[in-house]
């Protein structure tokens, strides 16, 4: 299975997030996820003004483990395995402090901060988008409740390791979950307030007060802990917290990222490709010296005027026979083969391509969910579509990625973030003027935007599984406006 989210990262880039789902039962699992970007031919990107370099730069990926999957309420009451493995691992590097005991405690430690922050998101995203109305209220009361109950238990394990055989460097890393913790309830339930006082002020109303008074009681314990927490007065902006709460961040999350290395793909056929090349051109230079010299002799002015003919047409033949085998290996192989490790313990491969395309080269499927209108259809047969294809392919050794941890894993995400400033050049002003005819008849002046649109239909593979999804995303010189799902 493949899921695949799409979200505005910042100003300038989206992020792609897409889990890939390995089944149990399958040794080796293979992915397929093909993309077709859509761009106007107003902005000039093409395959000239857009080298496969630039591409390779604007795309930024993470491949990471996908947190292991726990309800919070059963995180709170300590029934399943998460607060069991962390107090073992809290007993043991009290009572043997070994470097294996250490390392088994700080991985307990990150391990248990992620799955209370991907339960916590989970959960309110339940609560809000699924549950039905008449439950939120309930829901959301437990929910508070298991916050409380789950940092309650983590800290109260605080004094298992308040002992001679435990260093200070390793009680820090009990305080870095805490805090990591703690500043995910602040986050997520803030974010929360947020949105629930824009669309859905009626709940908002009831539970402002719960919301609130747990986000000042986390507070007021960071505050205790020494703890930074946000200041609305602060000289430098709050510019310390963020590092610090990134740097938290990386700490916590680092044992579920895995390490990518990319090297060029093909690397061997291309030689070979090359070879020929050069080996074809050397025959017809040969030949054609071998066919002179038999006719006209040695030494002769004819001779010599084939020699140098045939020199020059030899280096021409090679470079187009270069450029065919390139083309043609393009379209067999790929540009970049990733290898996929953790530990040193490989638990896949991923393979990426880039070329931009003809459209008879886009599959009529694909140029259907495209369903350009009437009016765009007519603008395209004059000023058409640039219209390129990132390919990628992810193989995932299902027992390898059980050795890779103490939890059950489901597969890997990708995170993919894409910039679009490199499409931002060509752009006419993001704003341009407009007159209407107000209530009093008189001509009015008015704003409007100027937006352009990027189409991705991505095409996700797996065993028989296979979809498709559309987005469009909005956007001018002033960055992306808007991400819409069309399909």
């Amino acid at each position: 299975m493949i899921d695949i989210q799409v979200n505005i990262h910042d100003k300038f880039s989206l992020e792609f997030k897409v889990g890939f789902h390995a089944r149990r039962k399958v040794k080796s699992n293979d992915f397929v996820m093909n993309t077709w970007i859509f761009i106007p031919d107003s902005l000039d990107v093409n395959s000239l003004t857009y080298p496969r370099e630039h591409f390779y730069r604007d795309v930024r990926d993470n491949i990471r483990l996908i947190t292991p999957i726990f309800l919070l309420r059963d995180i709170a009451r300590g029934e399943m395995i998460p607060l069991k493995h962390l107090e073992a691992s809290f007993n043991r590097v009290a009572s043997y402090p070994s470097r294996s005991a250490n390392a088994d405690y700080e991985y307990q430690i990150k391990m248990f901060a992620a799955i209370f922050k991907s339960s916590l998101r989970d959960q309110i995203k339940y609560i809000f988008t699924t549950a039905q109305a008449e439950d939120r209220g309930f829901l959301f009361d437990t929910l508070l409740d298991d916050v409380r109950e789950t940092l309650s238990k983590y800290r109260a394990l605080s004094t298992i390791i308040k002992t001679p055989t435990v260093s200070q460097e390793s009680y820090n890393y009990f305080e870095f979950g805490d805090e990591f913790m703690s500043n995910i309830v602040d986050q997520q339930l803030s974010s929360l307030l947020a949105r629930l006082e824009t669309r859905d002020k009626a709940f908002a109303e009831g539970y402002r007060e719960k919301i609130v008074s747990l986000i000042e009681s986390e507070n007021r314990y960071k505050r205790e802990q020494g703890f930074p927490v946000v200041s609305l007065n602060s000289p430098d902006n709050n510019r310390s917290l963020v590092f610090r709460r990134g740097v938290l961040k990386k700490f916590v999350e680092s044992d579920l990222f895995l390490t990518a290395r990319k090297k060029k793909d093909g690397v061997l056929v291309e030689q070979v490709y090359l070879s020929i090349a050069a080996g074809v051109s050397m025959i017809f230079a040969t030949a054609v010296a071998f066919s002179f010299q038999r006719t006209f002799g040695n030494l002769t002015v004819p001779l010599f005027v084939a020699l140098v003919v045939s020199y020059m047409l030899k280096d021409r033949i090679k470079e187009l026979m270069r450029y065919y085998f390139a083309h043609k290996r393009k379209a067999k192989y790929f540009d970049n083969k990733i290898t996929v490790s953790i530990k040193d313990n490989i638990v896949g491969y991923s393979k990426e391509g880039f070329d931009f395309i003809s459209e008879r080269r886009v599959p009529a499927e694909v140029l259907k969910i495209r369903n350009r209108s009437a009016m765009l259809e007519a603008d395209n047969r004059y000023t058409k579509e640039k219209i390129i294809l990132y390919r990628k392919l992810l193989q995932v050794d299902r027992p390898k990625l059980d050795e890779s941890s103490q939890y059950f894993v489901a597969g890997i995400n990708e995170i993919i973030r894409f910039s679009v400033q490199s499409y931002l050049s060509k752009m006419d002003n993001p704003e341009t003027s407009l007159y209407a005819i107000n209530d009093k008849g008189e001509l009015e002046l008015t704003r409007g935007s100027k937006v352009y649109y990027l189409n991705f239909i991505i095409q996700l593979k797996y065993l028989d599984f296979e979809s498709f999804k559309r987005y469009r995303i909005a956007f001018n010189r002033n960055g992306i406006k808007e991400v819409e799902e069309m399909l």
